[in-house]
């Protein structure tokens, strides 16, 4: 760059006014995008057919300025699993992107409808029938139950995967 350009690129980012910071701030303050900040907290995850069983250790927080929420979820028998959660405003609704070391990916949109978080997305069986999952999140005493249902038919039934009621840790 032309030393005359540079000194007229500096000169316009010093009288620019500092909206970067107060952008941020105020990007994902909106209510829309605390509804599923219920989920955040440091959970011990029960099979909710058998309570007194933890099967896994689920940390969620809320980071990059209040804009998305992360899942680092541990499961007793070696998997591991993290989730990336936030509310898209150009569509105006919910996303997750779920990962595994075991090579999973899970795609998942959706949003609040009534009291439930839930979110739908495509997902292949593993003999590689395409399907729906569904996933359901929701407050139950002073923790979190989630349940995953799985359509072969396009969403018209549905048959249950897992039921699994999130718990304070330690508690």
């Amino acid at each position: 760059m032309q030393p005359g350009k540079f000194a007229f690129v500096l000169m316009l980012l010093a009288s620019a006014p500092p909206s970067f910071a107060t952008e941020s701030a105020k990007a994902c303050s909106g209510p829309e995008y605390r509804q599923f900040d219920f989920f955040a907290g440091d959970w011990d995850a029960h099979d909710a057919n058998d309570p007194s069983k933890v099967i896994a250790r689920n940390k969620v927080e809320i980071i990059l300025d209040g804009c998305v929420i992360h899942e680092d979820y541990r499961q007793n028998d070696g998997m591991h699993g993290e989730s990336y959660s936030l509310y898209d405003a150009a569509h105006k609704g919910w996303h997750q992107s779920w990962v595994t070391n075991r090579g999973d990916l899970l795609l998942l949109d959706g949003g609040m409808q009534r009291d439930l978080m839930v979110f739908t997305g495509e997902q292949r069986t593993k003999d590689g029938k395409p399907s729906l999952l569904r996933g359901v999140w929701y407050v139950q005493g002073n923790g979190v139950r989630e349940t995953a249902t799985r359509s072969l038919d396009g969403g018209r039934t549905w048959q249950p995967v897992f039921d699994i009621l999130f718990k304070p840790h330690g508690q």
